[in-house]
Parts: structure tokens; sequence; C-alpha cells
């Protein structure tokens, strides 16, 4: 009986032994499931399987939450610094010369262009172009005058002859094979030499020179007998001269008028300076050497001086503003040394750039650069000209007013 109860006794301490082990268990794999639930979850373990593919982002983290603010439009502002080597124009010098039929013109040294590098600053707006400002000038190559004697002797102007010798008045003179400046070059002449006209065509003369048969420009020449014969100029009465005056006028041809005429429509009241009365011949003078119509020009200057009578015109001897900025534009202005310069300056620059179409044959075998061409009219100027709309009818109100005054 006491070994019954002594085996059932060991029974008993045997299963609560086991019992133990169970809970004890038990509660060592709760503890692991609440350390891994609660000190684990933020930490990551590289294994060798990863796949970056196959990770998925949550779609709210996508959402671009500038959807949902009001669009504000930026102001994108830069400025653009150029730098450019571009052409710089010769000045053209009026000497008199008392020895030469008056009125007369003789070129005795041509003009050659220089090179300037020229840095600019662009601002724009948007990507709009909003100002634009020269910042600094640096001439690389100088330009060579050219000089321009004008007759103021007495005598009356010869008109050259079939067979009559003439001289070279000019530094140098290109011969062409042609009466045209777009022909080939033959030769290039130099002052004092001696040449035969065999014909005479317009502005042109056909000559022999030593074996050479070619055509020279007439105001670079001059004959033996220069002082006798008489005028065969045929003056033009107002009807003719202004029967052509209207809004579409071809600014790229003379308007006609003589140098009397030209002193006669710029001697006005308004110009209290007597600027445009006492340089009324270089007018005249561009007309015959640019093809330009020269009462435009003279209104171009009346318009942007007040007739004279601007800081700039006055200061720099600048009628037209050439050179100046809308930032800065009296520091800008060029300064010239008297007003036929700024005159001459300014025919070139309209005849090689504005009115007439790249290509076209201008002047001393130079072709328009056409760079600001739209027409050879007003209406076709003012678009790259002015920034000022009605600035082409005030510029012909002008020229309305100067050819009615003939």
């Amino acid at each position: 009986m006491k070994a019954k109860e002594k085996k059932k006794k060991c029974t008993k301490n045997e299963l609560k032994n086991i019992l133990y082990f169970i809970v004890f268990i038990t509660i060592i794999l709760y503890i692991i499931i609440l350390y891994d639930k609660y000190f684990l979850k933020n930490k990551v373990f590289a294994t060798e399987d990863l796949n970056i593919k196959e990770i998925k982002i949550s779609k709210a983290e996508k959402i671009k939450i500038e959807k949902f603010l009001p669009k504000v439009e930026e102001s994108k502002s830069k400025e653009i610094y150029i730098k450019n080597e571009v052409e710089l124009e010769y000045i053209t010098k009026y000497i008199n010369n008392p020895n030469l039929p008056k009125d007369h013109i003789q070129v005795i040294q041509e003009g050659r262009k220089g090179k300037q590098e020229i840095i600019s600053k662009k601002i724009y707006e948007n990507d709009n172009l909003i100002n634009e400002e020269q910042i600094s000038i640096k001439i690389t190559k100088s330009s060579i005058d050219k000089i321009i004697e004008i007759g103021t002797g007495n005598s009356v102007f010869y008109k050259a002859k079939v067979g009559d010798t003439l001289f070279v008045t000019s530094d140098r003179l290109p011969v062409m094979s042609e009466s045209n400046e777009n022909s080939i070059k033959l030769a290039t002449l130099e002052r004092k030499e001696k040449l035969k006209l065999l014909e005479i065509h317009k502005d042109w003369y056909k000559i022999s020179y030593k074996d050479i048969i070619g055509y020279v420009k007439c105001d670079s020449t001059i004959t033996e007998n220069k002082t006798e014969g008489t005028k065969n100029n045929k003056i033009k009465t107002k009807e003719e001269l202004i029967s052509n005056l209207n809004f579409n006028i071809q600014l790229n041809k003379p308007s006609g008028l003589n140098i009397e005429q030209f002193k006669k429509v710029l001697k006005d009241s308004k110009d209290k300076n007597k600027i445009f009365e006492q340089n009324a011949e270089y007018f005249y003078y561009i007309e015959k050497q640019y093809n330009i119509n020269g009462i435009f020009v003279a209104s171009i200057g009346i318009h942007e001086s007040a007739w004279g009578t601007s800081k700039i015109a006055i200061n720099k001897k600048n009628l037209f503003g050439y050179g100046a900025y809308d930032s800065n534009p009296y520091n800008g202005a060029y300064t010239f040394s008297n007003y036929s310069e700024s005159i001459d300056l300014l025919a070139r620059v309209l005849v090689k750039y504005y009115i007439n179409q790249k290509g076209t044959s201008i002047y001393k075998n130079e072709k328009a650069i056409g760079t600001y061409y739209s027409g050879s009219t007003l209406k076709d100027l003012n678009n790259k000209y002015a920034s000022d709309k009605q600035w082409s009818n005030k510029v012909y109100n002008y020229m309305k007013y100067l050819y009615n005054k003939l």
C-alpha cells in the first residue's frame, strides 16, 4: 500500500515539473514576441535577396502638394553680357577748296572702315528683352577718314568731254570692268595718275590707263581744264519736286533739289541756332554721294533735335541722337567735331543697314548689309528704326513742311 502511495506521489511531482517547464517556455516565447514587436520594428536588416523594384511606396507619398496650392507665376529676370566685334564706320571730312568750281565735290581720300569690340548688356524678363545698353567700346582697328573737297571758287564747273585728259584725285581709285560696283576690279590707281576719257556714263567714266580699259567714278577725277565751260544743271520746279511726295515715297532716291533749294527750305525762324541753315549744303552732298533723300534726313534731324536745340545737338554736334540708348541717351550718343560729320554718317548708316535690301550696290564698291531692312518707305523704316509708333508720321510732316517752302 505504501509502495503505491509513494509511486503516486512521484508521478504528481513529475507532472508538476512538466507544467512548470511548459509555463517557463511559454513565458520565454511571450517575451520574445513582445521584444520583436516593440523593440525591433524600426530596424532594417540587409539581405542578399532584397529586390528594390518589388518595394511598394504608398500612393499618398506621390501626391504633389502644388496641385492644391494657387498658381503663382514666377518672374524670371536675367542679365546677359555679349561681346561683339563690329565695323567702325569712318567719318567724312569736308574741306573747302577755293581753287575748285563752286559746289563741286571731289574725293581726295577714300574712307576705310575700322573694327571695334562692343560689350553690351541685355536684360530679360520672362524671356522678353526689356533693356539693352552698351557697357564698353574698344577700338581694335582704327578707321581712316574720308576726305572730300568742296569747291568754293567763282569759276564755273567744267563738264568733261570725250577725249579729255583726267587726273585721279583720290588716294586710291578702283578701275572696274563695267560701270557698276558689282563688276570685277581691274586695278587700283593712285592720286595724280593720268587717264584718257573714252566715254561718259552718268556717274561713271570709261577710261584708258596704260594697257587697261575700264570704268571709274567721276567724283574721284578732275580734268585738265577744270574751270572753263558753263553749268548744265537743270533746276526742277516745285511742282516737279513734290509730285512724288507721299507717305510711301522711296527714301533711297534723291529728292532732286539743288543746293540753293536746300538752303532755301532749311532757312527757318524755328532754327534758332541756325544749325540747319548753316549746314544745308551737306544734305545736298549726301544725296549726290549715297542716293538718299536729303529732305528726309534733314527731317529726322529736325524731329530728333527739336530744330537743333537739344543738349545732344548743341554739345555733341549730333543732330540725330546717333548712338543714344533709351536708358542713358546723353552718354551713349556719339560726339562729332562738326555737324557735317553726323549728317554724313547717318546717311551712310541708313543706306547701308535700313533702306536698301541686302546685296544692293550702294556707294564706292559697298553693298548694303540690310540688317534692319523692311522696305524703303517711312512706314517700313519705323518698324526697326524707332520705338515710337508715330515716328514716321512726325518725320513725314516735317518733310511736307520743307517741300512746301520751295
